[in-house]
C-alpha cells in the first residue's frame, strides 16, 4: 500500500526526481565541515518559532490585556508555560546559531564571489531576526521588558533630524502603551514573516545553486584528494542528527529554565536597578555607555554620534567584504580579512561580557 501510495505522489510530483537530484548533490567532506551545520540548526529554531508562535497567538492578545493573557499562557493553560518557555529560549538560540554561522561562513571565505548575494541575504536574516527578537520582547509588557525596550528605543532618538520621529512612529506616541504593543505585535507576526520567509527561500536557493565553499586550507589541495559526501542520505542524515541535539538543548533550556514572567509594567515606576537590553544588543549598549562616559555634559551627544555612527559603519564595512577580499589570489586582502573578522569577533565578545559585569 506504501508503494502505491508513493507511485500515486511520484507520477503528480516527481518525487524520485527530487531523491535522484538530492543523491546526485554532494557536500564537501574535511575537517571544518562541522560549521555547514549552523545554517540548518538556524532553520530549525526558526520553524520552532513558527510552531511556537502560533500556538501563543492562539491565547495572546495584543493591547491593554497583553500582560493578562500572557500570564493566563504562563500560569493557567496547559502546559502554556512550556510553549512560551520554548518560544522565548529558540528565539536567543537561534539569534546565537546565526551569529555562529556568520562567523564561520567569514572565516569561510564563503562571501567571495559568486555567493556575494548569499552573503547579503544571510546578513539582512540576521539583521530581520534581531528585530523579530526586539519586537517580541516587548510583547509580555512586563516590568523588564517594559524597560528593556524603552532603554533600546533610545538608540534611534540619537539619529539626528528624524530620531525623534521615527521613535514616536514605532511607539505610536511619546510612551510606551497600548498602542506600542498593537505595533509591535503588527510587526512582529505580520510585516516581519513577510519579508523574512522570501529572503530566506532567495538564501537557500543561492546555497543550493552555489553550493557550501570551502576553505582554503581545502581548495589548495588537488581536486583528486578533495573528499566529498552525497547529500541525501548522508550529509542529511548528520544534519537531521543536529536538529535532534539542537532540539534537546532547547528542551532542557525551557523546562529546566523557564521563561519567566515578571511584575506588570508600570510606566510610572522607577526603572530597576542594572537594566539593559537582551545580550545581542549588549555591544551597542556597553560601547554608547562607555562613551557616555568618555564625552559627558555638552559632549555627551557627541559620543552618541560616535557610538551610533560607529556601529552603522562597521555594518555597511562588513556587508562589503565581498569586494574587498573577492578571490584567494590576492593572499594579503584574505589576512587582512581574516584579521578584520577576528577583530569583530574579539570586539563584540568583549563589549558584550563587559557589558554584563558592568549591570551585575
Amino acid at each position: 500500500m506504501g508503494t502505491t501510495v508513493l507511485d500515486w505522489l511520484d507520477e503528480r510530483l516527481g518525487l524520485k526526481d527530487i531523491v535522484a537530484f538530492a543523491k546526485k548533490k554532494t557536500v564537501p567532506d574535511h575537517k571544518y565541515s562541522f560549521w555547514y551545520y549552523w545554517g540548518g540548526i538556524s532553520l530549525f529554531f526558526f520553524i520552532v518559532q513558527v510552531v511556537s508562535g502560533i500556538l501563543l497567538l492562539m491565547y495572546y492578545q495584543p493591547g491593554p490585556n497583553a500582560y493578562d493573557s500572557v500570564r493566563q499562557i504562563t500560569y493557567e493553560v496547559d502546559f502554556g508555560w512550556l510553549i512560551r518557555s520554548a518560544h522565548s529560549w529558540s528565539a536567543n538560540l537561534m539569534i546565537l546559531a546565526l551569529f555562529i554561522h556568520m562567523f564561520s561562513v567569514f572565516f569561510m571565505k564563503a562571501y567571495r564571489r559568486p555567493r556575494e548575494f548569499g552573503w547579503w541575504s544571510g546578513l539582512t536574516l540576521l539583521g530581520l531576526t534581531m528585530v523579530f527578537g526586539f519586537s517580541g520582547y516587548l510583547l509580555p509588557m512586563d516590568e523588564l521588558a517594559y524597560f528593556a525596550t524603552k532603554v533600546g528605543l533610545e538608540l534611534p532618538k540619537t539619529l539626528p533630524g528624524v530620531g525623534a520621529v521615527i521613535t514616536e512612529l514605532v511607539q505610536g506616541g511619546p510612551e510606551i502603551g497600548s498602542t506600542t504593543i498593537q505595533r509591535f505585535f503588527s510587526l512582529h507576526v505580520v510585516i516581519l514573516p513577510l519579508l523574512y520567509i522570501p529572503i530566506l527561500a532567495l538564501h537557500l536557493w543561492l546555497v543550493q545553486k552555489h553550493g557550501n565553499a570551502i576553505p582554503e586550507s581545502e581548495a589548495a589541495k588537488p581536486e583528486s584528494e578533495r573528499r566529498s559526501i552525497p547529500f541525501f542520505p548522508n550529509f542529511l542524515t548528520k544534519d537531521l542528527a543536529m536538529w535532534l541535539i539542537a532540539l534537546n538543548v532547547l528542551a532542557i533550556m525551557a523546562s529546566m529554565f523557564p521563561w519567566q514572567l515578571g511584575p506588570q509594567a508600570d510606566s510610572l515606576a522607577p526603572a530597576p536597578e542594572g537594566i539593559h537590553p537582551e545580550w545581542y544588543f549588549m555591544s551597542q549598549f556597553q560601547a554608547l555607555k562607555v562613551l557616555g562616559e568618555v564625552f559627558t555634559g555638552k559632549l555627551a551627544i557627541v559620543g552618541e554620534y560616535l557610538g551610533i555612527g560607529g556601529f552603522t559603519l562597521g555594518g555597511i564595512l562588513w556587508a562589503l567584504i565581498p569586494f574587498y577580499d573577492h578571490d584567494s589570489k590576492n593572499g594579503r586582502r584574505a589576512r587582512n580579512a581574516t584579521y578584520i573578522g577576528l577583530a569583530a569577533l574579539v570586539g563584540l565578545m568583549v563589549l558584550t561580557i563587559w557589558g554584563y559585569v558592568g549591570v551585575s
